[in-house]
């Protein structure tokens, strides 16, 4: 993106001192007015869709009878893999991912056959008439049983700093365990859908509930075996995705678009909530092992991770997950010496894929175990670890090669640890603990760095379209899709800060493919970063042919023109300079033939990673932010209560700072779901037990902790972001890990810190109850042991 001239750049406003503009859509949400997919008026000979899934984890199918499945009323169409015109592999990255089972079958829930009815209750009663037989195989279901069989769906990657053994074996202590942590179910408000209604040549419009249209595109022309271009795909809006929309909406995409261009009708597919929480992926669990050497002061010598995710049974977004779990598993904290293993763990249950945060949260979390067992080791405070092994100067290389130049780490964790009067609350828990015997509470301050960028270099870029209309009105047109995260506001916002105009004036329209094509999918916390930048680009343009126009039309200088507060300023400097209003001047460039039309483009610089020498930058900057939260846990029952919150996050200067608070406190909320009551089950043969809202529990408003503070760290970013703000999306989650580790904390004062007991991931009150008794039997042991000495004497 090209450089243009100050004067053509916008000051950024003070975000304190102006009212921001809310949600673009926010009053919608509030009355009902907001459009989603389900709302569309039906045409009146829609078809739905049901699928024929499979009862088995691994095994052959041998045969196929739908008979009666085509004879039941209101079918209207069945197909199988042969009926599919293109490809039948629908993989987002490598292959394997099938829009039909056809021989075999990897998952319980895998779609065999589809049905297209004259309503969803047909469709969907249907599919029980099928008569299918299969002939089991054995199946893999845990990754400790691909670790052990070797099996992989992707090859495995280690990355390496210093000489992780020989800093070992001088460590004067040593640490070694391990730690099983559970997914976790997307939960997005609304399930997955698509509408796909046929066009002229075998072409078709996709209107979707999806994170990445360019990949849906790109896939419907796949298994259609048209050209990209004949498929246009649309994306007004989606009720959350948190990456569950990513790879796996297309799906229903392709699925539509196959019976509606088959039977030259328009098709809805539609998961109910039950089939949805069956048929796809969700956060990847991951079996993480460790052995950490460090000093009698708790600095961190050399550390030794091995890391395996439970990808499912095709790749999916498995590899990149996967490395990002490694690329975070330092978190805040400086490895002189390391050994990072990922492993790809292949299992027969549906593929696993993106979750807010990708893989990053399992290698944080790593992190803070790691943190929280030397803690213990040492008798030191938790924090007094954190800060010395943070980073800081002395301490900046990355075990992957990144350095981490911002000093802002350490400065943002001494200024929470002030405001939240972390010491004085310390103090005080430690007294309440001594004298309570049934109630115990637990504290911890937990830091987070995220690296903002796609690990995929080619993915980290954006493009828009921005129309000036001559009345003044302004449309845009962008890569990225809103999910509920106000990325649309503040495109709006940044649009209206570059032209100087008022953000009224600017209306940002549903993300198309052929608006702007081949965009990356709205994921990795860059929506902003690329499309905002992209957008800003092409407003640029259109101001400099203002500019230019103004120059020559009006015989001013460059530096006397400008756009400010919605006025367009000829002559300024001057005394008797002229005024126009935005809209004036704008009808007057039309008349003089100006383009008010541009296209705009953005590629991330710097970065760029050598998978083979497992070194680089894969990221233009981090976020960070940390979070203080105490608990108090009932020591009979292990029920706990989240009684305070306070979170300082770095959003760099932030676009729309009530926007950016609101996705932090989502975002903390939806991660202490994960690490607390939601819960993901399988039984023995791989079937999904944690189905349905009946048994699989989100957080609730009752869950919010009364006392929760959000305050923004401000500093701007030294990279050339955006306006120099910072992306906000998915590093919040990682802040509820300090509701795992105050809890964590609490089950330590059973035993009055002597051990760190293993808390299960989500530690729901069952596995605080059993950390507890852990705890209670070491210091049980610990004085038997004791008497014994005693008597031996």
């Amino acid at each position: 993106m090209r450089k243009l001239p100050d004067n053509l750049v916008t000051e950024q406003s003070n975000q304190k001192a102006k009212k921001q503009p809310i949600h673009e859509s926010a009053k919608k949400h509030v009355t009902g007015e907001a459009i989603y997919i389900d709302d569309m008026s039906e045409w009146p000979n829609e078809l739905h869709v049901a699928t024929g899934k499979s009862t088995e984890s691994h095994a052959d199918i041998v045969s196929v009878n739908l008979d009666k499945v085509r004879a039941y009323p209101g079918v209207v169409d069945v197909i199988v893999q042969s009926d599919i015109p293109g490809e039948v592999d629908v993989s987002p990255v490598l292959s394997g991912d099938l829009l039909l089972a056809g021989d075999f079958v990897h998952y319980i829930g895998q779609p065999i056959f589809a049905v297209a009815a004259t309503s969803f209750r047909a469709a969907k009663q249907a599919v029980e008439l099928a008569e299918i037989e299969y002939k089991p195989r054995e199946a893999t279901l845990h990754p400790k049983e691909s670790l052990a069989r070797q099996e992989f769906v992707l090859p495995t990657h280690t990355i390496r700093c210093g000489d992780a053994k020989a800093a070992m074996a001088k460590a004067p202590r040593k640490i070694k365990s391990d730690i099983y942590i559970k997914g976790q179910e997307h939960f997005y408000l609304e399930g997955q859908i698509s509408i796909a209604t046929p066009t002229e040549d075998r072409g078709v419009v996709v209107y979707a509930s999806s994170q990445h249209p360019a990949e849906v595109q790109k896939l419907v022309a796949k298994v259609l075996g048209v050209p990209v271009e004949s498929v246009q795909v649309e994306v007004r809006r989606m009720g959350g995705g948190f990456g569950g929309k990513e790879s796996q909406a297309a799906t229903l995409g392709c699925m539509a678009a196959v019976l509606a261009v088959r039977n030259r009708r328009p098709v809805k597919y539609r998961m109910p909530r039950q089939d949805d929480m069956v048929q796809t992926g969700k956060r990847h669990d991951f079996w993480n092992s460790y052995e950490v050497g460090f000093s009698d002061e708790g600095e961190i010598i050399s550390a030794e991770y091995d890391l395996v995710g439970k990808c499912g049974c095709t790749a999916d977004l498995s590899d990149g997950v996967v490395d990002r779990a490694m690329f975070h598993s330092d978190n805040a904290y400086f490895l002189p010496n390391a050994r990072i293993s990922g492993y790809r763990g292949k299992t027969h249950t549906v593929s696993n894929t993106a979750f807010r945060g990708f893989g990053g949260p399992k290698g944080v979390i790593l992190a803070e175990t790691v943190v929280e067992e030397i803690a213990c080791s040492v008798g030191k405070d938790a924090l007094d670890i954190r800060k010395l092994n943070c980073y800081q100067e002395g301490k900046r290389q990355t075990p992957y090669g990144q350095s981490v130049d911002e000093d802002v780490l350490l400065p943002l964790i001494q200024d929470l640890e002030d405001s939240s009067n972390y010491r004085a609350r310390r103090e005080e828990i430690k007294a309440f603990n001594q004298q309570s015997p049934f109630l115990k509470k637990g504290l911890a301050l937990v830091p987070v760095k995220f690296g903002i960028s796609f690990t995929s270099k080619h993915l980290n870029q954006g493009g828009a379209l921005v129309h000036v209309y001559t009345d003044g009105s302004v449309h845009v047109s962008h890569g990225g899709t809103e999910m509920g995260q106000g990325l649309y506001t503040k495109v709006a916002q940044i649009v209206a800060k570059t032209f100087g105009i008022d953000y009224q004036r600017v209306n940002v329209g549903a993300t198309r493919t052929d608006k702007v094509p081949n965009a990356s999918p709205t994921a990795a916390s860059a929506g902003t970063d690329l499309n905002g930048m992209a957008a800003l680009d092409a407003a640029r343009t259109i101001k400099e042919r203002l500019q230019e126009f103004a120059m020559e039309h009006f015989g001013i200088a460059a530096d006397e023109f400008a756009i400010e507060d919605d006025q367009v300023i000829l002559g300024k400097g001057d005394s008797d300079s002229q005024v126009m209003s935005f809209p004036e001047f704008v009808k007057l460039a039309y008349m003089n033939r100006v383009s008010l039309s541009s296209t705009g483009f953005y590629k991330t610089p710097k970065i760029g990673y050598d998978r083979k020498a497992a070194k680089g930058r894969p990221f233009l900057y981090y976020a960070n932010g940390a979070a203080v939260s105490e608990v108090v846990v009932d020591t009979f029952t292990g029920e706990y209560k989240v009684t305070q919150v306070d979170i300082l996050h770095d959003v760099g200067a932030s676009i729309n700072s009530e926007i950016d608070i609101g996705q932090i406190e989502g975002a903390f909320v939806q991660g202490m779901g994960w690490l607390t009551s939601e819960e993901l089950s399988w039984d023995e043969k791989g079937r999904i037990t944690t189905n349905s809202p009946a048994n699989y529990k989100i957080p609730t408003s009752a869950d919010v902790p009364e006392k929760f503070t959000v305050k923004l760290f401000d500093r701007a970013n030294s990279e050339e972001s955006v306006y120099r703000s910072k992306a906000v999306g998915e590093p919040p989650l990682m802040l509820g890990i300090s509701v795992w580790c105050a809890l964590k904390d609490a089950c330590a004062a059973v035993c009055d810190h002597q051990i760190s007991p293993p808390l299960a991931v989500p530690a729901t009150p069952e596995a605080v109850f059993y950390s507890m008794q852990a705890a209670k039997e070491f210091s049980a042991g610990a004085v038997s042991n004791s008497e014994k000495s005693m008597k031996s004497l």
